[in-house]
């Protein structure tokens, strides 16, 4: 399988109530728990979840509109194009500060991120 894009990055955090609407969704849950274990298509997910298809592929766009999740698109050996959704989210940490909320979420960084800030620190 070769990677031909990568999309669903966002470096904006999503307002609280947003956030909190679509971690309190159980398939939304399902699929972060799912896709915290491998990456994997929208089939495969919705296998997994036991969901529809039209159910899981909801939960993916809100789950990448809020920057919990990566879209890559694979070729298979039969030249077929294919999504694969891959996690970033890695905590969420609600304090409260003069009578508000704060939120912390916690995001895994980008694999292409990564490599880039490794490559420029050993400049």
């Amino acid at each position: 399988m070769k990677l031909t894009g990568k999309r669903g990055v966002v470096n904006e955090d999503p307002p609280p109530a947003k956030l909190f609407a679509l971690l309190d969704d159980e398939y939304a849950r399902r699929i972060l728990a799912h896709l915290d274990q491998e990456p994997m298509s929208a089939t495969e997910l919705s296998e997994r979840c036991d969901a529809s298809p039209p159910t899981v592929y909801r939960r993916l766009d809100r789950l990448q509109r809020c920057g919990l999740l990566t879209e890559e698109t694979r070729i298979d050996d039969r030249g077929n194009h294919y999504a694969v959704y891959e996690s970033r989210f890695e905590g969420l940490a609600v304090v409260m500060d003069d009578g508000e909320f704060v939120v912390d979420l916690s995001r895994r960084a980008d694999p292409a991120d990564r490599f880039t800030n490794l490559w420029e620190g050993m400049r």
